[in-house]
């Protein structure tokens, strides 16, 4: 074990037998205090700074640690309250792991007490604005009213408010993605204890063809996960055939809702 590095995936303070059994997956519990840090002893040849950097470039070698470092972290919490820590968190002695965890026990008492009984969710929200320019008119009082005066002008004066019409769509469609995204938002904020906004992805990050307009975490209790995901469905319904997409994940680890700070 001298050259072994010590893998963090997260600390609970439930007694070891609320963890399950942890020992069929390599796993082992460092104790300190009130403390249990699940970890597990993992090879320099893959996880030293070097290594660990040079993996990553491995998208086969991601992927795999990366899933199992969540889903090792999801099977936790699923009886426990945990503060998850991120991928390829690692401490070379026990010695500088309990360091770590003195140093930041009165934050993580806190954190426990925050998160205790909560869950993550994560809520993407996509604008299909080809659906949105078809159905335009019976979205947008302006743009039907301007359609009428256009469909009662000569051809010179339509042609005219056509292109003005033009306009008018691409500004509406910004101004229905705003009020269709804070709508939504504040739905789900209201279900949620906490929440976290973040920035919005690229079409070339997400890979697909609509705008994201929102994109955003909620800290939810666990008794308010069902009253949650039944907002998501109803939404989602709702809003499908005006060019709406709801995409929402989880429970997730609640890294979103973490805050540590020494003592």
């Amino acid at each position: 074990m001298g050259t072994d590095l010590i893998y963090v995936y997260c600390i609970t303070n439930s007694p070891l037998g609320k963890v399950g059994n942890i020992k069929s997956t390599g796993l082992k519990p460092i104790i300190f205090g009130d403390f249990n840090v699940i970890s597990k002893y993992v090879s320099e040849n893959e996880f030293s700074e070097e290594n660990f950097k040079k993996n990553l470039s491995d998208i086969e070698w991601l992927e795999t640690n990366a899933r199992e470092h969540i889903r090792v972290i999801g099977e936790i919490m699923e009886n426990c309250t945990v503060i998850p820590f991120n991928f390829g968190t690692i401490y070379n002695t026990k010695e500088s792991l309990k360091k770590f965890v003195l140093d930041y026990s009165d934050s993580l008492i806190e954190n426990f007490h925050h998160l205790q009984g909560k869950e993550e969710w994560s809520v993407k929200i996509f604008a299909n604005t080809k659906v949105l320019r078809e159905q335009i008119d019976e979205l947008s009082e302006e743009a039907a009213s301007l359609e009428k005066e256009i469909m009662a002008s000569s051809p010179g004066k339509a042609f005219l408010l056509t292109r003005k019409k033009t306009e008018l769509i691409e500004d509406e469609i910004d101004r229905l993605c705003k009020n269709y995204g804070q709508k939504y938002y504040d739905k789900f904020k209201n279900l949620s204890v906490a929440k976290s906004l973040n920035n919005l992805l690229p079409k070339d990050y997400t890979g697909r063809d609509d705008t994201m307009i929102l994109n955003a975490n909620f800290l939810v209790s666990k008794n308010k996960s069902s009253e949650f995901i039944d907002q998501v469905n109803a939404l989602s319904k709702e809003s499908v055939n005006c060019g709406f997409i709801i995409d929402a994940t989880g429970p997730w680890p609640t890294f979103s809702f973490i805050s540590i700070k020494e003592k």
